[in-house]
């Protein structure tokens, strides 16, 4: 594990309609955060999955990469009528779509960065969330696969020049998911088809283990799959979902939650203590727990081991997200979306809640790489107004904020976890930053003696004010509220003519005697 004062700083890719730039990350120097990349004009900008390169889409079709250790321009692609480009996980190729109108077209390249050289090339006829990327790597690029009709294509990420170099059958499938950390499986989805259940399979990468599944779970009722594989590629989740919920019991339809594992020692449902849809999933990052929220509102959350066991009850509460901290101490249960913003965070070491604040309107929401910061962010188009950033102590503090006209996108440099220290001592020297900066604060404060200030009065609308004072009028009693200079002089000229017929009384009186 690297050592503390070796461990990298943080960083923020922000990008707006004026384009991208990047932020050095906290601990802030002066509350602010300087900029480490100056604006490029795009539009768009990705980080691979490493962090050691970044990708620029820029105008007129041009892709430009970026090393993250400088922040210098290493290579510019020109790739007309692109629709979409991706980094490999090391950021040693880049991937690109481009819109065709023939068959003859290879409308899908693969690029080699270093070289700039095509080293692949695929007519593919239409890009989906499913089907994007195309190629998919593992996380050390050692095992590269492509989903075609019927089958999955292998490729030997070292020279794609030999094409496809094996390939496993599988009938009707729509969806791969390859395991990153190591890439030893891959996962297809097969949806219902003519009264044949719809199936999760995982199969075995090695060319002479591909004959049969390693595991496989069948379910009715499926349209669309979530698959998310843990960390050591020994467990799959697969979140079953169907548009319809026959039961009548959601509008949105419903979903189940179903874990495999690649040894065959697990193959079914994941045991929830409550009906309802699951709204999120996220693995830990040993991979050995994973946390689920699920059910009708308000909704629970539990933490899991590999053997569905259940570890933890977070309780229930208006939440749809899970977020679990790189170091895996820490835990954020969330309510984003449609729901109020509330945000929960726990200790999973020490099993308890350390803290509650809120983040309404948020979009997108992710731990730092070391684990001690979360951010949140209100991103156009999915919202046009309240656009910003907040990010957030482990425990719910609220550390920065800052308000933008219109943000499209905001996102941490990877890093691995391991190049940060322990999280202990991550935390204790937050901790003591923080201290510092209120003593300063404390001190500047000291020196300048103000006056406390005057709590403001609760508004009271100019109707209110005025019914008061005609209710004092017309029942007695003082108003709470100063009368107009008119109210108080007709209050007057009343009370003397009142007095004035009480004299004339008394002077007709004392007449009849």
């Amino acid at each position: 594990m690297a050592a503390k004062d070796t461990a990298p700083s943080l960083e923020i890719l922000v990008r707006g309609p004026e384009g991208c730039f990047v932020w050095n990350g906290p601990p802030f120097g002066n509350g602010e955060p300087s900029v480490k990349l100056e604006r490029v004009p795009c539009s768009r900008a990705k980080f691979s999955e490493d962090g050691s390169r970044l990708l620029v889409m820029k105008s007129d079709f041009v892709i430009s990469i970026y090393d993250c250790s400088s922040f210098k321009e290493i290579k510019s692609f020109q790739v007309p009528n692109v629709l979409a480009a991706v980094l490999s996980p090391c950021g040693t190729y880049l991937q690109t779509f481009q819109k065709s109108s023939t068959p003859q077209d290879k409308n899908l390249v693969l690029w080699k960065i270093e070289s700039g050289d095509s080293v692949y090339q695929q007519f593919q006829k239409n890009m989906t969330k499913t089907t994007w990327p195309s190629i998919r790597l593992s996380s050390d690029e050692a095992i590269a696969c492509r989903m075609a009709t019927n089958e999955i294509q292998f490729f030997d990420p070292k020279d794609f020049s030999k094409g496809i170099v094996h390939r496993i059958r599988v009938p009707g499938v729509a969806a791969v998911e390859l395991s990153m950390v190591p890439g030893s499986h891959v996962a297809a989805f097969i949806p219902e088809s003519k009264g044949v259940p719809a199936s999760v399979q995982i199969f075995a990468c090695g060319k002479e283990m591909q004959s049969q599944p390693v595991a496989r779970r069948s379910f009715f009722r499926c349209d669309t799959v979530q698959l998310k594989w843990n960390r050591g590629s020994t467990g799959l989740l697969a979140v079953a979902q169907s548009d319809v919920d026959k039961t009548n019991q959601s509008y949105y339809g419903e979903s189940k939650l179903n874990y495999l594992t690649t040894n065959g020692s697990h193959e079914g449902l994941v045991p929830l203590r409550k009906e309802g849809p699951i709204h999120d999933v996220q693995w830990s990052c040993s991979g050995s727990e994973f946390a689920v929220v699920y059910g009708f509102m308000p909704a629970s959350a539990t933490l899991f081991d590999k053997k569905c066991h259940p570890l933890l009850e977070l309780g229930t509460g208006p939440y749809n997200t899970v977020r679990w901290n790189p170091k895996g101490k820490f835990l954020c249960l969330a309510g984003f979306g449609n729901l109020p913003g509330d945000m929960a965070f726990w200790d999973y070491v020490d099993k308890k809640q350390i803290g509650t604040t809120k983040a309404e309107w948020s979009v997108t929401s992710e731990w730092s790489p070391d684990g001690c910061y979360f951010m949140t962010a209100t991103t156009a188009p999915r919202l046009q107004v309240d656009n910003g950033i907040k990010i957030f102590h482990h425990n719910g503090s609220l550390y920065f904020k800052k308000m933008f006209d219109k943000l499209y996108e905001v996102e941490w440099k990877p890093e691995s976890p391991d190049r940060f220290g322990e999280i202990a001592e991550l935390i204790k020297s937050v901790d003591s930053l923080k201290v510092t900066e209120t003593k300063s604060q404390g001190q500047g404060a000291a020196s300048k003696k103000t006056a406390p200030a005057q709590k403001p009065a609760a508004y009271r609308p100019p109707q209110a004010k005025a019914a008061a004072a005609v209710q004092a009028e017309l029942f007695g009693g003082s108003s709470t509220e100063q009368m107009s200079k008119n109210a108080l002089k007709n209050k007057k000229k009343r009370e003397k003519q009142r007095e004035k017929k009480a004299a004339e009384a008394g002077t007709t009186a004392e007449g009849s005697w």
